[in-house]
């Protein structure tokens, strides 16, 4: 069984829980049989010519022969890349395991059904969902002289411990077979999936672009829809099926069903461009800059900042 740990790799304590999840799954199913981003790719000694690419390029290979995936999404920013990779592997059929910690719950109205994440489309391609909310138990009897702050990271490491463990249960219990078969049939006209960002400065106007160069529009319908989760596949199969995808990724982070969609699209071979009108750079040792998450990056085929580069892709 390959398992691949899906995880925010920018801080030290995020790669320290992934590693100890990693730690858990090798216990049970052998360590050659998991995979852990940054600690298997090497990252902080890999030298290549163009660093990042070659980074999704180790990701991406393994992406296409998993068995399964556990992925840790804590509170209401998701990490891009790690929604990148949940929807690439969906789109081949790898179950997906989703982890969180977090508290909240999430409604697109104020009356609006709950979820577990900001984007149905999480909850929706999720196989299983291992979600512990709640601080463990406080020690009885507590310690003699245990300060407040001590016993507070004790519930806290309590409930992540709980979570980990319920998270390889999830794993091992995974039903046999391909998740999510999304069907790729064609449009009889050209067709283009539009995929919108709430940070966006354009609104409607990449649609409208769309529709101005000839191409029959899809817009997503999950954040209107009375039923959001149901809708969110229905936006998995319509951007599967279309000939390209169009996706603003503006934000602090390009948003997580962007990001989702992004992998999906990827994996099916769909034609991908990512619009990003001010983006900003972040570096690492050894890698180029790069203008958004690397995964997203390099997912996507081309980098468009105004609408003259956006009509120019349409046009190719």
């Amino acid at each position: 069984m390959s398992i691949y740990v899906a995880h925010r790799l920018f801080a030290a304590h995020d790669r320290a829980l992934a590693a100890d999840l990693a730690q858990r799954l090798a216990a049970k199913v052998g360590p050659e049989q998991v995979f852990l981003p940054f600690c298997d790719t090497d990252e902080e000694d890999l030298v290549a010519e163009v660093k990042g690419r070659r980074l999704f390029e180790l990701d991406r290979e393994r992406l296409r022969t998993l068995d399964a995936m556990v992925a840790l999404l804590h509170g209401p920013s998701l990490d891009d890349g790690v929604c990148m990779e949940i929807g690439y592997a969906v789109a081949c059929g790898v179950p997906v395991v989703v982890l969180s910690t977090d508290f909240q719950t999430y409604s697109l109205s104020e009356t609006g059904p709950h979820l577990e994440f900001p984007d149905p489309l999480i909850q929706a391609v999720a196989t299983r969902i291992v979600r512990v909310p709640r601080l463990g138990r406080p020690p009885t009897p507590e310690p003699p002289a245990a300060s407040r702050f001590a016993a507070f990271r004790s519930r806290n490491l309590s409930q992540v411990d709980s979570a980990l463990d319920a998270a390889v249960e999830a794993l091992l219990d995974l039903p046999d077979g391909p998740e999510h078969q999304v069907s790729q049939s064609p449009f009889t006209s050209p067709s283009i999936y539009v995929e919108a960002s709430p940070y966006g400065v354009w609104g409607d106007g990449l649609a409208e672009t769309c529709r101005a160069t000839g191409h029959t529009v899809t817009l997503p319908q999950r954040f209107n829809a009375p039923d959001p989760v149901a809708a969110a596949l229905l936006d998995l199969t319509a951007a599967c099926a279309a000939t390209r995808l169009l996706a603003d990724v503006s934000g602090p982070e390009t948003p997580p069903g962007t990001a989702l969609l992004i992998g999906a699209a990827t994996a099916r071979g769909v034609r991908t461009a990512a619009v990003h009108p001010r983006p900003t750079y972040t570096h690492a040792h050894g890698r180029e800059p790069n203008w958004r998450n690397l995964m997203i990056q390099y997912a996507t085929e081309a980098h468009l900042n105004t609408p003259e580069a956006v009509q120019a892709w349409l046009s190719t």
